[in-house]
């Protein structure tokens, strides 16, 4: 899918008067708090080989002076990933040739590599948002399997956390969603670790003033084709003017508590699941229907969920009219009844059992 390529063109420009840059004090404020979360999160450890994704914008391009900060005192492996998904045109082309040049000034490894995201939504039917998270994320497991390396870095930060919690929020997410962004989370066999998820987007903006340090900016950010855009454009701008100044801080703060919650209920869920499972293979999960009633309903969805994740590997685009269709599939349907759910997973009522299993599988 990716065509991979390393450009060494030289370096012109966008990056002139380094001497005056290095005048200029740091923004502690920024680079003060991103530690403070690597250090909260136990994200970085010494002798760590890290790939950082970068698209150009301000978030990346922070993320990477920030580590490379960090580069002597971890004894940091750092090695960038850039990928084009070729919806932008000319513009995503030169965001690749900027992010060249970036690590051609700090003296960082680059893969690069372009993906027709477009065409991949259309064959796989997703939306071109799921389809580029997809691809996104495969080119950097891709990449960190390349480098051996085992932790994959990622610019978002506190503003972004705020926007995923209210568009969950509309989607009808439940509790799990509703935890937003995780600072880190396991990938195949690598970490992914977010260190700019308790930093705000001005004190991301000011450092890089602050430093003179140039950035890409996507010309799609403003216009209202995506659901992002349109809740980070619009609609938090108005909730902050007539209903609450501090939203972000609200919704921010509001999936931090659900996460500790959501964090002792999936402990729970899964020692529900022992209980109730009566058999179980790589491509299927059997789960003893009166034992599973026998849970709480709260419990019960967690039971279903973390069933759907061992067999599947995610839970996406699982939502809560599935939840019911398999409620009703369990309580009111006849023996040898089928659901099909998203990502190739079905299940079927047999007696007393609820048979979850790989379509591809059987």
């Amino acid at each position: 899918m990716f065509s991979f390529f390393h450009n060494e063109r030289q370096f012109i420009g966008a990056f002139a008067n380094e001497e005056l840059r290095r005048s200029i004090p740091l923004d502690n404020m920024m680079l003060e708090t991103a530690e403070k979360t690597i250090r909260k999160f136990n994200m970085l450890r010494i002798n760590d080989r890290v790939i950082v994704a970068v698209s150009g914008g301000c978030d990346s391009v922070a993320l990477v002076y920030l580590l490379n900060r960090l580069k002597k005192k971890y004894r940091l492996f750092l090695h960038l990933a850039h990928l084009n998904h070729m919806i932008r045109k000319e513009e995503a082309d030169n965001d690749m040739l900027f992010v060249e040049r970036l690590a051609k000034k700090l003296k960082l490894g680059l893969s690069c590599a372009k993906a027709d995201v477009d065409g991949f939504a259309g064959q796989k039917k997703l939306s071109l948002e799921e389809a580029a998270r997809k691809v996104r994320y495969d080119f950097l497991l891709s990449v960190a399997k390349e480098n051996s390396a085992g932790k994959i870095a990622l610019g978002h930060n506190r503003d972004d956390q705020a926007e995923t919690v209210l568009m969950r929020f509309l989607r009808g997410s439940g509790i799990a969603g509703l935890r937003g962004i995780p600072p880190k989370r396991k990938s195949g066999t690598c970490l992914i670790v977010r260190p700019l998820l308790e930093v705000n987007r001005s004190q991301i903006l000011k450092f890089l003033s602050a430093k003179d340090i140039p950035y890409c900016t996507d010309s799609t950010n403003s216009e209202s084709l995506y659901f992002r855009n349109r809740v980070r454009n619009k609609l938090l701008p108005s909730l902050e003017k007539d209903f609450n100044p501090n939203i972000k801080e609200m919704l921010v703060n509001f999936a931090e508590n659900v996460s500790e919650d959501f964090d002792y209920l999936e402990q729970a869920s899964l020692r529900g699941l022992r209980a109730v499972r009566s058999k179980s293979n790589p491509v299927e999960v059997a789960i003893d229907v009166r034992k599973f009633f026998a849970l709480h309903k709260a419990l019960q969805k967690l039971v279903v969920r973390s069933t759907i994740k061992e067999l599947k590997g995610d839970v996406r685009r699982i939502d809560y009219r599935h939840w019911k269709e398999l409620e009703d599939l369990a309580q009111n349907r006849p023996g040898g009844s089928i659901v099909d759910l998203p990502g190739g997973i079905s299940v079927i009522k047999k007696v007393a059992k609820l048979v979850f299993y790989k379509r591809n599988g059987r």
